[in-house]
């Protein structure tokens, strides 16, 4: 949202509604990279940045026969605060904490077979994904590279998460990574007991 403003700034319009910001979010597929699919969810991230004092109400027009039309504007610390989270968010690779690593690192709490089994289906789901992002990045090509660097990380992303679930998914599949419950078992065990004796011995 702040970006956008920013960029009605830059344009000279200074204020934008928020059917427009949507509008523009989908034609330019940022909604990609954007979570505002729905007009609720866009209201509500209006409503907080408002609150913020991050935006403000610059005009509000009823035309005949429509419902009143509201336009947000920047205010200064708003443009502040896009500027530094631009500059961090292009610096700085943020530390996230999805569910597919922490799911990962659990894996020898079930058999080797299944868990191979719901990998060659993120395969799949990978692969379409991949196919659907090459299409979108040779449509917007003709725009000029700068206007698909989102969808070009986001192929970049999904193609390098699809050759490590191939690569794992076939160490699975040979064997070349495997496991047993009760030998990871004895494993903790023993972890454990050398932990007790290191904090008795200190």
């Amino acid at each position: 949202m702040l970006s956008l403003l920013r960029e009605a700034e830059q344009h000279g319009e200074g204020a934008m509604h928020p059917y427009k910001m949507q509008r523009l979010i989908k034609e330019r597929g940022k909604d990609e990279v954007v979570n505002v699919g729905q007009r609720a969810s866009l209201y509500r991230t209006i409503e907080r940045l408002c609150k913020a004092g991050l935006i403000e109400v610059r005009e509000s027009r009823r035309e005949a026969g429509r419902p009143e039309r509201t336009l947000y504007a920047l205010t200064d610390e708003g443009r502040s605060i896009w500027r530094e989270w631009m500059l961090d968010a292009l610096a700085n690779p943020a530390r996230k904490y999805p569910e597919f690593p922490a799911a990962i690192s659990f894996i020898p709490l079930l058999e080797a077979g299944e868990v191979c089994e719901q990998l060659e289906k993120r395969e799949v789901h990978l692969a379409a994904e991949l196919a659907r992002l090459e299409a979108l990045v040779t449509e917007g090509g003709s725009w000029g590279r700068l206007f698909v660097l989102e969808m070009e990380y986001l192929r970049a992303t999904t193609a390098a998460e699809l050759e490590w679930v191939r690569s794992v998914a076939g160490d699975l599949r040979s064997a070349a990574i495997t496991w047993n419950h009760d030998a990871q078992h004895d494993d903790d065990a023993q972890h454990d007991d050398d932990a007790r004796q290191d904090e008795e011995e200190r």
